[in-house]
């Protein structure tokens, strides 16, 4: 019993986080830019986030990206990766050196 609790501990996070209010299904979206900017929305209109709006978006994308590990469809991941990018560009910040 408590191990089927804990392999389901970040879905409840997600489905229940005080940090952003995401649209359905966000994560599974094939347009990176789409994405983010839903992200953007998500993080700049919340009034329960702990951190800056820029930072709420990108560790709510991390936290997806991480928790589905190895479930994460190659072509998924490289559309999250890139929606790090549009939200970076979203927000005015740098880009990540290779």
């Amino acid at each position: 019993m408590i191990k089927n609790n804990f392999q389901h501990w970040s879905q409840q996070i997600t489905e229940t986080s005080n940090a952003l209010d995401l649209e359905p299904g966000v994560f599974t979206w094939n347009d990176p830019r789409k994405i983010a900017l839903s992200l953007k929305h998500s993080a700049d209109s919340s009034q329960r986030r702990k951190a800056a709006p820029f930072a709420s978006a990108m560790a709510m994308l991390n936290f997806y990206i991480n928790r589905a590990g190895k479930d994460l469809s190659l072509q998924q991941r490289d559309v999250l990766e890139k929606a790090k990018d549009e939200l970076r560009e979203l927000y005015g910040k740098s880009p990540v050196r290779a």
